[in-house]
């Protein structure tokens, strides 16, 4: 491990090698996703770090889950007549 001197501060660093790809390409790719540098992303999985520190995201998939066990899912308008009505016009 390496440690790098950034205003007084010891900050580590850390290099991978041999990294596989498939690993490499998710890791870019949820990169990509949240908007962030690879290093970024990475920092955040390393951390076990919650992408949403409010926990709304959490909440709201919780909420969706729920419903569904339920079988409280109703779209409107519904998915049918969407498809309707985008094949009258």
């Amino acid at each position: 491990m390496h440690c790098v001197y950034f205003w007084g501060l010891a900050m580590a660093s850390l290099q991978i090698r041999n990294l596989p790809e498939d690993v490499y390409e998710a890791l870019a790719l949820r990169a990509e996703r949240a908007s962030r540098s690879l290093a970024q992303q990475a920092l955040v999985e390393l951390k076990g770090g919650d992408s949403d520190p409010s926990g709304k995201r959490r909440r709201v998939l919780e909420s969706i889950r729920r419903d569904l066990a339920e079988g409280a899912v109703r779209l409107k308008p519904s998915p049918e007549s969407l498809v309707r009505a985008d094949r009258e016009r």
